[in-house]
């Protein structure tokens, strides 16, 4: 399978190559050429596979025999067994047909580490194969630096450099990157928002010039592919465990960076009975503008109680939009100049493609903790608060009572005390055993100036030879 770039002028590659390369020359984004789709009989047939089965199953396709069956399945299922649970993704009901999507169940206690623990273990496959060594340089409004920092802290061929947005962070989440001493991680809190981290990275991927020769950058947000690939299994597999395919199902994704809810996208087209996609938004609300009123302007960022939605750039709608346009990379690399400039706006056939997609929602803070209030008095279940946001977006945009409605929860609430308190829990929710001493654990990072060249010139220094 080859895979091409969203904006049209970059050469198609091969998995382990679009898995290194992370964004195009072109400043595009990688795709499938063609997406594996599945008959209604072969993912019938998977029902009562484990979640490891399942995700072989699934990703298979993508690899298209780059990585041998024997270590694809070998890569699969040392990923998930430092999972806590041996569902991995276990389905627990707070209402009528109303269902969470535990994907907290990892290392880091959040939902990257479904694609993370894989992209980690998949690296150093390909690279020992190689003999090549790389750089991993990333952007985190939370949770993707600790499950990046997670998946290749063992990595001898990678040195790992995160950014985070100094200080607003959760002190859990920012602990969980900082107190891993390995020499190969880096953390760099960076004087500004999430959105300055994001727009490093990308400038830096398109000029590698800074770095020491023979080393390239490899990217661990979710511009790389086999991030988007990974979380596609989870949505098969919560459909399977609820009928599909033969009832239908629907999702609710907090999403910032479309990623998530990109991956359910991408299942629906694959074969999986998806009846609605809810996009789930706090106050920075761009996807909600964009679904909902084509406003898909720049805002100032809004610091809120569910920091790692805290985004106003969302990376990977781009791959949305270039399905919507027809894989025109013509027509994106216009939307993409558009929107740098501040603003850009959807056709009228794209965005009427868009709407039929997915409906979408928007909460502030209040609401958000008056969820979680609310399904703790009626279930003593304790969301963090970006579930609560995608439980909320989904009971008020449900269409259909009779379809399962799926709401992803992306983080264990223990990530969250903040929120947790404010939401009128007096007792802050404890962290899982093998995290318990993670306030007394010593923490090493480095507060950078929001300046790209001194950036740079930080992790060149800091490359192992």
């Amino acid at each position: 399978m080859k895979y091409i770039s969203t904006r049209g002028d970059a050469p198609a590659l091969s998995f382990e190559d679009v898995v290194l390369t992370g964004l195009a020359p072109d400043g595009g984004l990688y795709v499938p050429e063609n997406l594996p789709k599945f008959s209604q009989e072969e993912i019938a047939s998977w029902a009562g596979l484990s979640y490891q089965e399942l995700a072989f199953k699934v990703i298979a396709p993508f690899v298209a025999g780059e990585v041998p069956d024997t270590e694809l399945k070998k890569i699969i299922d040392d990923s998930y067994s430092t999972f806590r649970h041996d569902a991995i993704a276990p389905l627990v009901q707070t209402g009528h047909n109303e269902w969470i999507l535990e994907l907290f169940q990892g290392p880091t206690l959040a939902f990257k580490d479904f694609a993370l623990q894989f992209l980690g273990n998949l690296l150093d496959y390909i690279l020992k194969k190689r003999d090549q060594k790389v750089v991993v340089m990333g952007a985190t409004s939370g949770d993707t630096g600790s499950a990046a920092i997670e998946g290749c802290r063992h990595c001898d061929n990678i040195d790992i450099f995160i950014l985070h947005p100094n200080k607003r962070v959760s002190d859990v989440q920012r602990r969980q990157m900082t107190t891993v001493l390995e020499k190969n991680v880096h953390n760099i809190a960076l004087e500004g928002n999430f959105d300055d981290c994001q727009n490093m990275v990308k400038a830096s991927f398109g000029d590698q010039s800074f770095l020491p020769e023979g080393r390239q950058l490899v990217a661990v947000n979710s511009i790389n592919w086999a991030r988007i690939m990974a979380q596609i299994v989870y949505y098969f597999y919560a459909g399977l465990a609820l009928g599909a395919p033969a009832r239908p199902v629907s999702f609710s994704v907090p999403t910032g960076n479309f990623g998530d809810i990109f991956a359910g996208y991408l299942a629906k087209q694959m074969g999986l009975p998806i009846d609605q996609l809810v996009i789930a938004t706090n106050a920075n609300d761009i996807l909600h503008r964009c679904i909902s009123e084509n406003d898909h302007t720049k805002k100032d960022l809004i610091h809120s109680l569910s920091p790692s939605m805290d985004i106003m750039v969302s990376s990977n709608f781009e791959r949305l939009l270039f399905d919507l346009y027809g894989r025109d990379g013509s027509s994106i690399k216009q939307l993409m100049e558009d929107f740098k400039s501040g603003s850009m706006s959807l056709s009228e056939e794209a965005l009427s493609t868009a709407r039929e997609l997915f409906t979408s929602y928007r909460l502030d803070d209040d609401e958000m903790m008056e969820v979680i209030r609310e399904v703790f008095d009626h279930t003593e279940y304790l969301l963090d608060p970006h579930t609560a946001i995608g439980v909320q977006a989904a009971r008020k945009t449900r269409r259909r009572q009779d379809i399962p409605m799926v709401c992803l929860s992306t983080a264990h609430p223990a990530k969250f005390p903040e929120a947790v308190r404010k939401a009128g829990q007096t007792d802050d929710p404890a962290l899982p055993h093998h995290m318990a001493d993670l306030f007394d654990r010593e923490e090493r990072f480095d507060v950078l100036d929001n300046d790209i060249a001194a950036v740079q010139k930080h992790i060149a220094a800091n490359v192992r030879a």
